[in-house]
């Protein structure tokens, strides 16, 4: 199989240490995507201001109908802010030349989610630290 090189759009950005990790554990920017919009369960990353997310390569349901999987797919990333200039507004101190602009600003068009890092862990993880609600919700507008 093929590698293809994922490359950075207005939403994603994807670090030089995130291809390595993909090419390296057979993951295709598609399943990281995938990841990230329906993860099975986020935490705190282990770096400042990141997310940490998984995903169960495949579920199992045993014979009391609950659901196990043998190993996990986690994404790492972290939200950053596009400026002005990267959304092509000039900035002349002045926000209503900016909110009437053409190029008006909302919440999910002024971020990117830049995935950092990738990787699949043999086996069910321990539960860390989850992610707090407000920061949840700011990332379903997001994604």
């Amino acid at each position: 199989m093929q590698f293809k090189i994922p490359r950075d759009n207005d939403k994603y950005q994807w670090t030089a240490h995130s291809v390595m990790k993909m090419r390296q554990y057979g993951l295709s920017a598609q399943r990281i995507l995938r990841v990230v919009r329906a993860p099975h369960r986020k935490e705190e990353g282990i770096v400042k201001k990141t997310v940490a997310v998984m995903q169960p390569v495949s579920f199992k349901t045993d014979k009391e109908g609950k659901r196990t999987w043998g190993s996990e797919i986690w994404v790492m990333y972290q939200l950053k802010r596009i400026k002005n200039k990267e959304l092509g507004i000039k900035d002349n101190n002045s926000k209503k030349n900016i909110l009437n602009s053409q190029f008006s600003i909302l919440n999910s068009a002024s971020q990117k989610i830049r995935i950092i890092s990738a990787w699949k862990y043999p086996g069910v993880s321990p539960k860390n630290n989850p992610v707090p609600e407000d920061i949840l919700r700011e990332l379903e507008d997001i994604v």
